[in-house]
């Protein structure tokens, strides 16, 4: 092999190293948009909303006379629990995580749903006593709402309800889009389609 020949392959072997590098992407790209729909959630995204990132766990219609979701709607007073003709109760059970291992961040109460026809959902306030309620508030240093051991937390969707009421014409004008809101930024947000 010619001494020219030796030279150039520790030099298109670094080439190709760099080339290959490259390829793999940035593992701490930031995450905006995405899709919990179709395949039940499967590979749904983690959404990065300032320093914490919230994850959709499931989200649905909810039934009152079912056992399971009379559960989710425990806490309301009677006025809360009316629904007015043509609504209907939905859920989005969410997972916040803090991956920073010595600061606390707030998580958002800023969490919307819309339609396609540009109907604008919030949650309803958290009701007192109720396990499954998300609340907004401190994340600690390498944690997760809900908590571990917590009744959220061990419940069949494993995550915090936000409790709204809808209109029953949106789950005709679908897909449903969460929107999250950064509560020290309002510039960082991220959005979602849900999986209903």
């Amino acid at each position: 092999m010619s001494s020219r020949l030796r030279k150039l392959i520790p030099v298109a072997l670094s080439v190709l190293a760099v080339l290959l590098l490259g390829a793999c992407g940035e593992s701490h790209t930031k995450v905006t948009t995405g899709t919990y729909a179709g395949e039940s959630g499967q590979n749904a995204p983690y959404l990065d909303v300032g320093p914490l990132v919230y994850q959709v766990q499931l989200s649905r219609q909810l039934n009152p006379a079912n056992s399971e979701d009379a559960g989710y709607l425990q806490g309301l007073t009677p006025a809360e629990q009316q629904l007015k003709t043509g609504e209907e109760w939905f859920g989005v059970f969410m997972q916040v995580y803090n991956r920073h291992e010595s600061l606390s961040f707030p998580s958002t109460e800023n969490i919307t749903i819309s339609d396609t026809q540009g109907n604008v959902y919030s949650p309803l306030p958290p009701p007192l006593g109720n396990p499954y309620a998300y609340r907004a508030g401190p994340v600690g240093p390498s944690s997760v709402v809900p908590p571990a051991d917590t009744t959220a937390q061990f419940g069949p969707t494993q995550g915090a309800l936000l409790l709204f009421k809808i209109k029953v014409v949106s789950l005709d004008n679908r897909p449903l889009k969460v929107k999250i809101v950064d509560p020290n930024d309002p510039t960082q947000t991220a959005s979602a389609v849900l999986d209903v």
